[in-house]
């Protein structure tokens, strides 16, 4: 339906419809998104995060790659060189671009709409030129805008989540490298103690010193650990390209990297539960991105109700007619509105779906709310076992199985055992270390989780038992 306005009014509405276009035109650039993620993070990750567009900015982040790449890579040394090196971040702050441009698109009026026509009656001829636009477009601009500015912080929400989850899978993949290169060291040990133990009990049954059955179980233990090494040697090969994959380096990169040759210390004390209830800040990620998604829910639901029924065009027209026969020409002006008329669809599906995304949008947030206290409990509680149980390694487990080992070192100097028992000694000894590593690395993936529930990005991390001690050499006596 269309409908003729006076002259003068159309032309004020045209002009408040001008200014409200122009308020709207505002842009986003890529630092200003990643400059809000770096705001979110960098106490996290220790770090900026920089989008590389240039050949310059490129050379520049191989540059710091390579003076990082330069000495063994620390755990804090991994997170930055991510933070320069990873394509995987540097797609990820791409994207964040894109969903924050996008976002802001949606808060833009329509380009208008440029119509020509031509009819020639018989001498007469007539030309039409109309420029169109959706009135009710520019009546509901600054609602769109609203909702634009809530997809806006939701895009940069997500951004900022999905870069907390790469740097706790670095320091994750970083703890679980060391710590496969620190088991490699031990297996070989292991390995290198069976191969000794079976090559002696070899020469001693071929002197009549020793039973076949005692020969075959050191055989069974020198297979025993060929099989553990050959393991170890895998799971450290494996972990160090999980690592490489996360930092994104390249061939020639991966050759430079080197790792320390085992784990941090465990801090002298672990957090307590007042001290990481401290930490937990009240502006959590997930916490967030749950009430801007129900923000926009909300104001989509409250633009439907409009929207979803009618819609408005207005178009402003000119005329001009040419008679051939009399040489005359006249012009016309004026201007119309269309509106669409709700005969045959009342938009009630379009507003019941809205109110259905509002609903679920308000319940998501309720669970993560409730999720959140729960998840940091429990990230806390694996937290604090690793800690209590890799302290007791460290603590009471080593120091005694040290003991023992100094004590059957003194009977075998004065041949109260043989040199099979003291072998089988220092088989348990490195068993116990390699308990302990595991112990640590439990730890330390714990810590990185915690730091990412604290945040507001939950990674849990299950405690796996130790493995258990070989019992093979002392079978044998």
């Amino acid at each position: 339906m269309w409908i003729r306005l006076p002259q003068h009014r159309a032309r004020l509405a045209l002009a408040g419809s001008a200014i409200v276009v122009l308020s709207g035109c505002a842009s986003i650039s890529p630092e200003q998104s990643i400059d809000r993620v770096n705001n979110e993070v960098t106490a996290f990750a220790d770090g900026k995060l920089v989008l590389a567009r240039s050949v310059e900015e490129r050379q520049q982040r191989i540059e710091t790659a390579q003076k990082l790449l330069s000495a063994p890579l620390g755990q804090s040394e991994a997170v930055r060189l991510a933070l320069v090196n990873s394509q995987a971040l540097q797609a990820l702050l791409a994207q964040g671009w894109a969903e924050s441009a996008e976002a802001v698109q949606t808060g833009r009026i329509a380009n208008p709409v440029l119509g020509f026509e031509r009819i020639v009656t018989g001498d007469e001829l007539e030309l039409g030129r109309a420029l169109s636009f959706g009135l009710l477009d520019l009546l509901t601009l600054p609602a769109r805008q609203q909702i634009a500015s809530t997809r806006l912080e939701q895009a940069r929400l997500r951004l900022a989540s999905e870069v907390v989850d790469h740097i706790t899978r670095v320091r994750q993949a970083w703890v679980r490298a060391v710590a496969a290169q620190q088991m490699h060291q031990y297996a070989q040990q292991v390995f290198q103690s069976a191969e000794a133990s079976a090559e002696l009990a070899r020469r001693m049954q071929s002197v009549g010193n020793f039973s076949r059955l005692s020969r075959a179980r050191e055989q069974v233990f020198y297979a025993d650990a060929a099989t553990r090494l050959a393991t170890a040697r895998h799971q450290a090969i494996s972990s160090r390209e999980e690592l490489i994959r996360l930092l994104g380096l390249d061939a020639s990169q991966a050759q430079l990297l080197q790792l320390p040759d085992r784990l941090p210390d465990l801090p002298r004390q672990a957090l307590e539960p007042q001290a990481v209830g401290a930490l937990a800040t009240r502006a959590r990620l997930d916490i967030r991105l749950a009430q801007s998604a129900l923000d926009a829910a909300g104001k989509a639901q409250r633009l439907n109700v409009v929207t979803s029924m009618t819609d408005i065009e207005m178009a402003v027209r000119r005329d001009t007619q040419f008679d051939n026969a009399a040489g005359a020409r006249s012009n016309s002006r004026g201007y119309e509105i269309g509106i669409r008329l709700p005969l045959f669809d009342w938009g009630g599906m379009q507003r019941d779906a809205w109110n259905a995304r509002t609903l679920a949008a308000a319940n998501q947030l309720e669970a993560t709310v409730r999720s959140a206290a729960s998840n940091l409990r429990e990230n806390y509680s694996a937290y604090r076992t690793a800690f209590d149980i890799a302290r007791h390694h460290r603590d009471e487990v080593i120091p005694l199985r040290k003991l023992i080992s100094e004590e059957n070192q003194l009977r075998y100097n004065g041949m109260i055992i043989g040199v099979f028992e003291l072998l089988a000694d220092a088989r348990e000894q490195i068993n116990t270390v390699m308990a302990a590593i595991n112990a640590e690395q439990q730890f330390w993936l714990a810590d990185a989780a915690l730091q990412a529930s604290l945040i507001g990005r939950p990674a849990n991390v299950s405690l796996s038992a130790a493995p258990p001690a070989s019992s093979g050499g002392d079978e044998a006596h």
